[in-house]
């Protein structure tokens, strides 16, 4: 049974009051509970979405050795929708969990029998392609760009739309609903911010709507590829076999959610803050334009460090273990935070400066390791390289204003951010 505690932690990481603040002050309240308590008990989250009467707390994990450790161990921690509610700070339905979050929200056999069978789609040519696909989106991107004011929202203009159009192009989805499958993507993992709330404050039916526009697109996608099957991703994974089992429409339908809500939102926010930290520390900018092809990679890893896109995901006790020397009881949630794993002075050195030439860079940014470790990793990293090729380039007097921040426990989000350029 889960523990009963109720003497939760006076530094509160469960309320929308702490996510709603800056980055800046959480780090303040993560820095501490990682010096002294870096595995805490806490109060009930509070959510906009579905409040749980029930809810005992949990235990929020603060620094990276705790993060990787439980990140690894599936045997002892469980990722399942079914069984345990699922990996999301905020309780859901489990079966809308299922239904949108594919094998983030499942536990081996099933997980691994899942994941190989959408990994033997990914073919060395088909990664080729994407490549190819995102060298050509980014260029495209710069180019209304420059045609276009000099003064835009960064995020409208630049950083959302290479993550949907090469998740579009991905799978096939036809151009002109691609901003209608966007505006579903976002609004489900919004639920947490007010321009997410619809009239009736009913946020659980925002997310089933968004989830039933995902859903409809990709059925419509399997019935037609399955009838002429074409060269995009949603054909490659109805033709995938692995050990005589093949994907049911209801599997791709939620990995569809899956790929929608992960590569929009990941790579969208990466490069929005990232674009923000190279004008806010100008030094780093230079050294990454001087040296570009040799600086890239370790930039990029900065990025996604810099930033912590998803900031949490929680694992459920299977049984009774320790974590830190806190006794953790089966049935207890344990909340991974990955911005604190990223800023852990044990683990990276001067953890709040800026570095694009930084070597030694073990980020949590795409998850702690282990079989949920982020599945599109590398598609995100070449979009990244290719977009900030184009942008620092073709634009190099681009500047961004502050930023409007997403209220969420989940994103670390960026809604609206100002950027002044010289147009072509």
């Amino acid at each position: 049974m889960p523990t009963t505690r109720t003497d939760y932690d006076p530094l509160d990481v469960s309320t929308l009051a702490f996510w709603a603040q800056s980055a800046d002050d959480r780090e303040k309240v993560f820095a501490e509970l990682r010096r002294s308590r870096p595995v805490s008990w806490q109060a009930p989250v509070q959510s906009m979405l579905m409040p749980d009467p029930d809810d005992p707390g949990f235990w929020a994990i603060t620094r990276h050795a705790d993060i990787r450790r439980i990140s690894r161990d599936h045997e002892v921690f469980s990722s399942s929708a079914e069984e345990y509610g699922g990996v999301m700070l905020d309780l859901m339905p489990p079966d809308v969990l299922e239904a949108t979050s594919s094998i983030l929200m499942m536990d081996n056999p099933r997980h691994g029998l899942i994941r190989r069978l959408i990994s033997s789609a990914f073919t060395p040519r088909r990664i080729a392609l994407i490549e190819d696909q995102i060298a050509r989106q980014a260029k495209a991107i710069v180019d209304d760009l420059l045609a276009g004011p000099g003064e835009v929202d960064f995020v409208r203009a630049v950083a959302s739309r290479l993550p949907m159009w090469t998740v579009s192009e991905m799978v096939g989805i036809d151009p002109e609903i691609r901003e209608e499958v966007t505006k579903a993507a976002n609004e489900l993992v919004g639920w947490n911010d007010d321009e997410q709330i619809d009239v009736d404050g009913d946020n659980l039916m925002v997310m089933l709507n968004a989830m039933g526009v995902l859903h409809n697109a990709a059925f419509d996608l399997c019935e037609r590829r399955r009838a002429q099957p074409e060269d995009d991703l949603i054909s490659a994974l109805l033709a995938a076999e692995v050990d005589g089992k093949q994907l049911t429409d209801e599997d791709i339908a939620a990995f569809f959610c899956l790929i929608s809500v992960a590569g929009n939102d990941t790579t969208r926010q990466t490069t929005s803050f990232a674009m923000k930290a190279l004008c806010d520390f100008p030094d780093q900018r230079e050294i990454l334009v001087a040296d570009f092809d040799n600086v890239i990679g370790t930039a990029v890893d900065e990025f996604v460090r810099w930033t912590s896109p998803v900031m949490t995901f929680r694992r459920n006790a299977r049984v009774d273990t320790e974590v830190g020397g806190q006794q953790i009881l089966a049935g207890d949630k344990v909340v991974l935070l990955y911005p604190s794993g990223n800023r852990d002075e044990s683990v990276f050195a001067d953890p709040y400066r800026f570095d694009v030439t930084r070597t030694d860079n073990d980020h949590v940014g795409f998850g702690g390791g282990g079989v949920h470790y982020c599945l599109g990793a590398h598609v995100a990293k070449v979009q990244l390289r290719s977009i900030f090729r184009e942008l620092l380039f073709r634009v190099p007097d681009l500047q961004v204003g502050e930023p409007e921040y997403l209220v969420s426990n989940f994103i670390h989000g960026i809604k609206r951010m100002p950027a002044t350029f010289t147009p072509a």
